[in-house]
């Protein structure tokens, strides 16, 4: 199955590199190229790909209004936002993840990383460098909390016991055989926990899964059961 790519960056150079890496790969196609916000939310909108590589500072319509625009459409629920970004510690990506970003990637990472971070996105299986994506949330997350909405809230109190441990051991940056090996249980068993929590909450994936863990206090930063 070909992964549909968009790549969006004002920079031509790094775009091209992007492009080009992506290209040579058997399993990716770049399908379209924009140089600000505007034209990746047009993009989006027209082809329909399975990820698009978003940066955050653009001139014109930003990656962040971007970002919010695509996964506000829900007839892109199938999209897979990925943040690039100068700064692993950067509060717009942050904001981007309680957008519905699915992560984010320093534009210095190693070729091989962006290929795997992008096959991950389109599979929607696990966060982009979970440990770094952890440290990003934990440090704006614990600078002012904002309470999930009153919705969000009730269907976090619903969830069951089993439910609440599997939403701690996500928000770790774990995968679904990660969860299964910790929690005695098989990966089957953990991605249908995971499948129905986020139901349950409203979540797009797991990226905003670790930011509702961490705003409604199940995940505290610092913490590792």
């Amino acid at each position: 199955m070909t992964i549909r790519v968009v790549v969006a960056d004002d920079q031509v150079l790094v775009r091209a590199g992007f492009v080009a890496l992506l290209t040579a790969q058997d399993d990716v196609e770049v399908v379209g190229e924009a140089a600000d916000g505007q034209q990746a939310v047009d993009l989006a909108t027209r082809l329909r790909p399975d990820v698009v590589l978003m940066d955050i500072r653009m001139p014109g319509l930003d990656g962040l209004t971007a970002t919010r625009r695509i996964v506000a459409e829900p007839d892109l629920a199938g999209v897979r936002v990925v943040v690039l970004t100068t700064f692993e510690l950067d509060e717009y990506v942050f904001e981007a993840m309680r957008s519905g970003a699915s992560g984010f990637l320093v534009k210095h990472t190693e070729p091989a990383e962006l290929v795997r971070a992008v096959r991950v996105a389109a599979a929607g299986e696990a966060l982009l460098s979970p440990g770094v994506t952890r440290r990003l949330i934990a440090e704006y997350a614990a600078r002012a909390r904002p309470l999930p909405d009153p919705r969000t809230r009730q269907a976090l109190a619903a969830l069951t016991d089993r439910e609440r441990e599997v939403l701690v051991q996500v928000a770790q940056g774990l995968t679904n055989e990660e969860i299964a090996d910790r929690l005695v249980m098989s990966p089957a068993t953990a991605r249908t926990h995971v499948s129905r929590i986020l139901g349950k909450v409203g979540a797009r994936d797991r990226a905003q899964l670790v930011v509702l863990a961490y705003e409604s206090g199940h995940v505290r930063p610092g913490w590792n059961p």
